[in-house]
């Protein structure tokens, strides 16, 4: 008959209790990114970012830049309040743009792309309204495919363009978002 041994017992608990205590002891070093609170009673991240105001992004009017521009700034501002009202701003955001149109394959026969890359660079910065001083600022890119699915599919090719526009604009937003939330909680 098998009986276990009172010291691979002892051993198993043991380790059992200092992964407990380890895991308690570290548990008070995490805050949830977006609570109400902060721990030390400081402001919020929510509260630091919603007060973040996203200044207009300029690109010429009329052009698909434009209608961008208003894309990754409504995103942003949705990200940045959840929805909701702004309280006071006390910083500054400022965003420049571009985008690319890269053919990444090309049909030999027809010398038409069968799939291309959509890309938009993105420069940022942060500024502090109270002492006009910049805190953050930074580049971020997004590069989306999309497929072209044949030669007198116009309307496809140009609704997978506008699709890889939206999505890089969400990744511009998304990487702006984190890039100010790293900031602002690493107790500015």
């Amino acid at each position: 008959m098998w009986w276990p041994d009172q010291r691979s017992v002892g051993n198993r608990i043991g380790r059992w209790a200092a992964t407990l205590a380890v895991a308690a002891c570290a548990g008070g070093c995490f805050q949830p990114l977006y609570a109400d609170r902060s721990v030390d009673g400081g402001q919020s991240l929510r509260g630091a970012l919603g007060a973040v105001d996203v200044k207009q992004i300029d690109a010429p009017k009329g052009t698909d830049e434009a209608r961008l521009a208003v894309e990754i700034r409504n995103a942003l501002l949705f990200d940045l309040t959840g929805g909701g009202p702004a309280p006071r701003p006390a910083y500054s955001l400022t965003i420049r743009m571009s985008s690319t149109v890269a053919d990444i394959i090309v049909d030999t026969t027809t010398t038409r792309p069968a799939i291309e890359d959509y890309g938009i660079n993105a420069s940022y910065v942060l500024t502090e309204i109270a002492s006009s001083k910049q805190v953050v600022s930074g580049q971020t890119f997004a590069r989306v495919s999309y497929d072209i699915p044949g030669q007198e599919q116009r309307f496809a090719r140009l609704r997978g363009l506008r699709d890889a526009e939206s999505r890089a604009a969400k990744v511009i937003a998304d990487n702006i978002r984190a890039r100010l939330a790293s900031y602002f909680a690493a107790g500015t």
